[in-house]
């Protein structure tokens, strides 16, 4: 599937919001997004800057993203379910934001699953993103 620049840049901050959604930046998360930063074609650079301010960032509003499309909806919301457990935790906050993206988007919270994460297979570089079918539309 191929999206706009602004629609993987929304999936790229969305993303962001919800990690920090339990005040706390685990190391899966932080592979794990800069593994989806890589596949949305963000630098290396931008990608471990923003992962490690964000805690502290007061410039990003805290608003879940619309998307395009409900496809495209549909993968962030579980790419997110994945990253939301990769820590084996999953924060109540965090839920409650996918469930407010899911809603800003026109998507029923409840169809979605969350996959509990256990030591096989919270490795990052092991999980396949839905992301990852994504190519981004440059002009």
């Amino acid at each position: 599937m191929q999206i706009t620049v602004k629609d993987a840049s929304n999936y790229f901050r969305g993303l962001l919001l919800l990690i920090r959604k339990d005040r706390k930046v685990t190391q899966p998360e932080i592979s794990m997004m800069k593994q989806i930063g890589k596949t949305l074609g963000f630098e290396k650079d931008f990608c471990d800057e923003t992962i490690h301010e964000i805690l502290d960032n007061k410039h990003i509003v805290d608003v879940p993203p619309k998307f395009s499309n409900n496809d495209l909806a549909i993968k962030f919301i579980k790419d997110g379910l994945v990253l939301a457990s990769s820590d084996g935790e999953v924060h109540p906050q965090e839920v409650k934001w996918l469930e407010s993206a899911a809603e800003k988007n026109g998507l029923d919270f409840s169809t979605f699953k969350l996959i509990p994460q256990t030591s096989e297979n919270r490795k990052p570089f092991l999980v396949q993103f839905e992301v990852d079918e994504l190519t981004i539309a440059w002009s």
